[in-house]
């Protein structure tokens, strides 16, 4: 079993784990999450959300960005300066738009997540941006991000 920094078991799901989890996903979700979807900026459900509290891969559950790292980028997408922990993202090169872009994935499951981008604020001068529809979100008890 490999283990994050924090504690979450990173163990790669099985092809038959990931559709088992992918059988409850909307059809929006699945788009984004399986196939490299963006949804339109602006629309997303968690764009707004204040609370604090973490946010979860919609597949796998895996926590990937807490409240206390999101802020307002003005780009329709929620945006985030860090990750909840570094080993539950990884990063590839994206050249399907003609450009170079860093595509992020969930660590665990391979579900697409979003894009990282060199323009975020301190400290990370990091602005990861989410689909809302990879993510669910869970309000924390305490009020703590």
């Amino acid at each position: 079993m490999s283990k994050s920094s924090s504690g979450y078991d990173l163990t790669p799901l099985t092809d038959q784990q990931r559709e088992a989890l992918a059988k409850e996903l909307s059809e929006e979700e699945r788009r984004v999450l399986l196939h490299e979807g963006t949804e339109p900026p602006f629309c997303g459900g968690l764009l707004d959300t204040k609370e604090a509290g973490v946010y979860y891969c919609r597949l796998c559950d895996l926590p990937l960005f807490s409240s206390d790292a999101k802020f307002e980028s003005g780009t329709g997408w929620p945006s985030f300066f860090q990750p909840f922990d570094p080993d539950h993202v990884k990063e590839l090169q994206d050249t399907s738009l003609g450009m170079v872009r860093t595509e992020i994935r969930c660590a665990r499951c391979n579900g697409h997540l979003g894009h990282v981008f060199p323009d975020g604020p301190h400290p990370t001068g990091q602005r990861y941006c989410l689909n809302s529809a990879a993510m669910s979100f869970r309000a924390n008890s305490e009020g703590q991000g």
